[in-house]
């Protein structure tokens, strides 16, 4: 099943990438800059890709002390390295949508993942539904995705609009944005999960990196029955 590294304070899964197609990502809150540092060390030094995730300024600059090449996204708030290393695998291009230009952190987080995984993607902000039109305008865009992720605030019914336009998979991401009653994002989460556009599926508020893998998932091109059992026929 691979090799875990005993950190002392971390054990670092470096089978996972065998296991699921990626290496162990590092979720950086409530971490300090130098334990992120020392697992990100672990990880490129065993030759995988780092993604670590909600991860500040000072935790970035205490691994750029230490992996060499190592970049932040302060929008989305990722630390990347060893991007050579990555395998382009994406069977079409996965798109990334906002509902405003306050949920691009979660949109950008989504956006690094799929990314790292191997997927051409791009990015379609500030589309929501108080401006319906916007959306409207960019459908040959739309059509052509092969999977969609949606990232929506307030009331989160972008979402719904879009999957009843596409016959492809839509990924909705609820978003704390917006004024009392959205319960930091919990109105979003009961909107999405009670769409009525078929094909629609719902991670956790704010959780643009399980969207992001999820759509990589879903758009990676798998070996065949007879590929993975070595079989010839």
């Amino acid at each position: 099943m691979g090799t875990v590294e005993d950190l002392g304070f971390a054990a670092v899964d470096h089978g996972r990438v065998l296991r699921k197609g990626f290496p162990e990502v590092v979720y950086c809150e409530g971490k300090t800059a130098r334990q992120v540092a020392t697992i990100a060390l672990s990880i490129t030094r065993s030759g995988n890709v780092l993604l670590a995730t909600r991860a500040n300024l000072r935790q970035y600059n205490a691994v750029r002390n230490v992996v060499r090449g190592a970049r932040f996204n302060p929008v989305a708030r990722t630390i990347v390295a060893n991007e050579k290393l990555v395998v382009e695998r994406g069977t079409g291009t996965i798109l990334v949508v906002t509902a405003g230009t306050s949920d691009l952190p979660v949109a950008e987080e989504a956006v690094e993942t799929a990314r790292l995984m191997g997927n051409p993607v791009e990015l379609m902000p500030d589309v929501g539904v108080a401006g319906i039109h916007r959306l409207l305008s960019q459908a040959s865009r739309l059509q052509r995705a092969s999977v969609i992720i949606v990232v929506a605030g307030m009331e989160g019914a972008l979402p719904s609009v879009v999957g009843g336009l596409v016959g492809v998979p839509v990924i909705a991401v609820p978003t704390s944005i917006g004024y009392g009653a959205s319960f930091h994002g919990l109105a979003a989460l009961l909107g999405m999960l009670n769409s009525c556009a078929a094909g629609v599926t719902v991670v956790n508020i704010d959780n643009g990196f399980g969207a992001g893998f999820a759509a990589g998932l879903m758009n990676r091109e798998r070996p065949s029955l007879k590929q993975r059992h070595g079989k010839r026929p």
